[in-house]
């Protein structure tokens, strides 16, 4: 008889998504799997990062929870602040996450997130890794996956598979292909937004009695202003201090190509948050000259499918989002376990079935394009109500924030209670398991 765990998988991509989706995959069993990396190695540099209890939830159910959960930092607070005074705006508690969901929300360092689940993929036999291995085409959609990739030393070979899962990010190769043979191309909506990401140390903080107040803490702190804003906490158990901003794009607004990153300019980074208070001027003058990096923020027009044959994408390859609700990695990971789930649900007689398999795949499409598409517009409408210039729109979000959230609304959808009640509360493998046989009986 068929057994859905001799399937064989591959993961185009080892970042978050694509740890997520082979990991997910080990766990119901499957037991060939093989991930492809361009990069030689993981390398787990970055910046800090949300792990609100939706993602949790999930990763607790891989087995790697608790190793990320015992280094990283249990909010129990944010403090939303007037960018130019410091003044505190609107301060929400938010002390019983986990008793309300089941987990808390925490933030930490990627590299502990993407290490963990890193540690957990090589305790399972199943995973094979393949690093400095880009994928050059997809040559086959059905009935079997098949791809080109190219080692970089070495000559380029194809590979074949029951399912083929791309996650390679925002750039993705896959979307572009697979887009481009049905007849679509894939339509990025410019953001007009850049950001920098900063990691300041505990030696470097601690002479300030007001730095060391906010790496000592459990709140996270989002100083707004005009068309900009920074939101900050601490990670690595209060040993880093975190901000990541938000603000006009100017550099990449103006590249003849699609530059995703650059070197930054210190006077530049201090220039655009001039009018910002000093405790945000003292800690962005830490950073030292020649170690500030622009990233361009890039989301694109909802995808017209996810899904060909027995080609999925995931993650930011099909969702891509800015990071005002802190759902980017979350989403990811949780497609990856939707994905296990609809997959090993496919019917014994009909594993050898190319469009079984497919239709599979659009049920996870059909679980999950309608929620991320929601999460996506969420944060990007935050980012304009956290933006507002002077007049009586800012006025009518200054006095909701005064609310701070007892009506069970925010202006900040990070922090509003309606919100993160869709959010923390959705546990997609439940869905996946309950919607499953009607979903599937329908396509």
């Amino acid at each position: 008889m068929a057994d859905f765990r001799d399937l064989r998988v591959v993961v185009i991509g080892a970042g978050m998504g694509g740890l997520g989706a082979a990991l997910a995959f080990a766990k119901k069993g499957f037991k060939k799997i093989d991930v492809f990396e361009t990069a030689s190695n993981l390398g787990f540099v970055g910046a800090g990062i949300q792990m609100p209890p939706n993602v949790a939830r999930v990763l607790d159910r891989f087995g790697v929870w608790d190793e990320i959960e015992a280094e990283a930092t249990d909010v129990k607070e944010t403090s939303i602040r007037q960018g130019s005074t410091d003044t505190e705006l609107s301060h929400v508690y938010m002390p019983d996450m986990r008793e309300r969901y089941g987990y808390p929300h925490c933030t930490g360092h990627r590299s502990s997130l993407a290490g963990s689940m890193y540690k957990g993929c090589l305790k399972e036999p199943a995973i094979t890794f393949h690093f400095s291995t880009a994928l050059a085409s997809v040559d086959s959609y059905s009935p079997k996956a098949r791809i080109t990739v190219q080692p970089r030393d070495g000559a380029a070979y194809q590979v074949e598979a029951d399912i083929l899962l791309a996650a390679d990010g925002i750039k993705s190769v896959t979307r572009t292909q697979m887009l481009a043979l049905l007849g679509h191309e894939s339509e990025e909506e410019d953001t007009g937004q850049a950001a920098y990401r900063i990691m300041l140390t505990r030696d470097e903080m601690k002479h300030d009695p007001e730095m060391l107040a906010l790496l000592e803490c459990d709140t996270v702190v989002r100083w707004i202003g005009e068309r900009r804003h920074i939101i900050a906490y601490p990670v690595s158990n209060h040993t880093i201090y975190n901000l990541s901003t938000a603000h006009p794009d100017t550099n990449f607004a103006g590249a003849t190509n699609a530059q995703y990153t650059t070197r930054g300019s210190k006077d530049a980074m201090l220039g655009v948050f001039e009018e910002f208070c000093p405790l945000v001027h003292r800690m962005l003058n830490i950073v030292p000259d020649g170690e500030v990096c622009e990233w361009k923020l890039r989301i694109y027009k909802a995808l017209p499918t996810w899904v060909h044959g027995n080609v999925a994408l995931l993650g930011d390859a099909c969702h891509p989002t800015l990071p005002h609700l802190s759902q980017g990695a979350a989403m990811a990971i949780e497609d990856g376990a939707v994905l296990a789930e609809c997959v090993s649900r496919v019917p014994e007689d009909k594993l050898g079935d190319s469009e079984a398999l497919s239709k599979a795949l659009k049920v996870y499409e059909l679980l999950r394009k309608p929620y991320t598409t929601t999460l996506v517009d969420l944060a990007s409408h935050s980012g304009r109500v956290l933006h507002l210039g002077e007049g009586k729109a800012k006025e009518e979000r200054d006095r909701l924030f005064k609310d701070n959230g007892k009506s069970g609304t925010v202006p900040d959808k990070w922090a509003s209670p309606d919100v993160q009640k869709m959010i923390y509360g959705n546990d997609c493998v439940k869905e996946a398991i309950e919607r499953f046989e009607e979903l599937y009986a329908t396509l």
